[in-house]
C-alpha cells in the first residue's frame, strides 16, 4: 500500500509518498481501508518536531495522521468477523498511520458510519467535531449569549459558529481575510469581520451597539485572542482552545478582576478527564451530523501523495473548513 512517511523533523517538504507493508491488526484490533484522513493543525507541529500538547513526539521514521474513515477490510484474533465491510470512522489516538491506504486501530475506537454521511463528513467530525461539543459542554451557550468565535472560517469555528445559532445566540464571527469573513457569515454569523483589518474591534462594537460580547470562544490566541478578550463585557467569559497564531492568550488575574470575567481552558486535563472520555464526545459529534444539525465544513481535499501541499495550505492559513486527505 501507499502511505505518507516522515523520516526527519521539519518542513512539510519532509512528507513523503512511499510504498509499505499493508499493516496487519493485531489482538482486539481492526484494519481500514481509508477512504478519508484528516489533516490536523497539531500534525503540522509534530512534524516540525514540536510540542504539541498531549501528543509526545513519535520515534521516526513514522506515518502521520490520526483522523480515518472507511470500511473495515480484516479483523485481528477476537474482533468480531461481522465488522469487516462495515463504514467506520475512527481516531487513533496516541497512534498514529492515518495518512495511508490502511490502518489499523483498536475495536473500542470504532463508530459506524451513517449511510448518508459521506467519508470526509465523519472523519472532519471524529476530531475536530469532538473537540466542538467538549468545548460547547464547557461554554454551555444560552439564547442571551453574544458569542465571539474566532477562526471562524475553520473546520472549527464553522461548527461553533452552527452551535451558537442553535441555542439562539447572536455570533460575531472573526476570521482573517474578506472571504473568510464571508464563509463565516454563510455558516450563519450575526456579525462577520475581517481580523486582518486593525480596527476590526471597533467594526464589532458598531454592529453590536448597545450590547456586548458575553462569550470568546478562542482557538488563535495572540494578539487577536486579546482584541476579542478586549471585547467582553462585564461578566464574561472566555474559553480557550489553542493558539493557532503561535502564541496563547495573555491574560492576568488583573484583567478578570477588573471586569468579573471568568476563563476557562478547554483543551487538556478537562477534556480528556471528563465523564465519559472523549469516545462519548465522538459519539454526539457523529450524531449532530447525522441528524443534520451541524453540518462539518470540508473545505478542501487533496491526494494522499500531496499531504505535503495539504500541511502547507494550512500552515499559510490558505484553508477554509476542515482539510482532508483523499487515498
Amino acid at each position: 500500500m501507499h502511505a505518507i512517511r516522515q523520516h526527519a523533523f521539519g518542513p512539510a517538504e519532509n512528507l513523503r509518498y512511499e510504498e509499505v507493508p499493508d499493516p496487519v491488526p493485531a489482538d482486539d484490533q481492526v484494519r481500514i481501508a481509508v477512504e478519508a484522513a484528516g489533516v490536523h493543525l497539531i500534525d503540522t507541529s509534530i512534524r516540525r518536531g514540536e510540542s504539541a500538547g498531549p501528543y509526545p513526539l513519535p520515534t521516526l521514521p513514522m506515518t502521520p495522521g490520526r483522523e480515518v474513515a472507511g470500511r473495515v477490510d480484516a479483523v485481528g484474533p477476537g474482533v468480531d468477523g461481522g465488522w469487516v465491510g462495515r463504514r467506520v470512522v475512527a481516531h487513533l489516538g496516541m497512534a498514529s498511520g492515518g495518512y495511508a491506504a490502511k490502518a489499523v486501530t483498536t475495536v473500542t475506537s470504532l463508530h459506524e458510519i451513517p449511510d448518508h454521511l459521506s467519508a470526509e463528513a465523519a472523519v472532519a467530525m471524529i476530531g475536530t467535531g469532538r473537540t466542538a461539543m467538549g468545548i460547547l459542554e464547557i461554554a454551555d451557550l444560552t439564547a442571551k449569549d453574544v458569542v465571539l468565535v474566532t477562526a471562524a472560517a475553520g473546520g472549527l469555528g464553522s461548527l461553533l459558529i452552527q452551535a451558537a445559532r442553535h441555542v439562539g445566540a447572536d455570533v460575531v464571527g472573526v476570521a482573517g481575510g474578506a472571504g473568510k469573513a464571508e464563509q463565516a457569515r454563510r455558516q450563519g454569523a450575526t456579525v462577520a469581520v475581517d481580523y486582518l483589518s486593525v480596527d476590526w474591534p471597533d467594526h464589532v462594537r458598531a454592529a453590536l451597539g448597545d450590547r456586548s460580547v458575553t462569550v470568546v470562544l478562542d482557538g488563535v490566541g495572540g494578539d487577536a485572542g486579546r482584541a476579542a478578550f478586549d471585547l467582553l463585557g462585564p461578566g464574561g467569559r472566555v474559553v480557550m482552545y489553542g493558539w493557532a497564531s503561535g502564541r496563547a492568550l495573555e491574560i492576568t488575574s488583573g484583567d478578570l478582576y477588573a471586569r468579573g470575567l471568568s476563563a476557562t481552558a478547554a483543551l487538556g486535563p478537562r477534556m480528556l478527564q471528563r465523564p465519559g472520555g472523549l469516545h462519548e464526545l465522538e459519539t454526539r459529534a457523529i450524531e449532530e451530523a447525522a441528524a443534520g444539525r451541524l453540518v462539518p465544513l470540508v473545505g478542501q481535499t487533496f491526494p494522499l501523495a500531496d499531504a505535503a501541499a495539504a500541511h502547507t495550505a494550512l500552515e499559510t492559513r490558505a484553508t477554509m473548513g476542515k482539510v482532508v486527505l483523499i487515498p
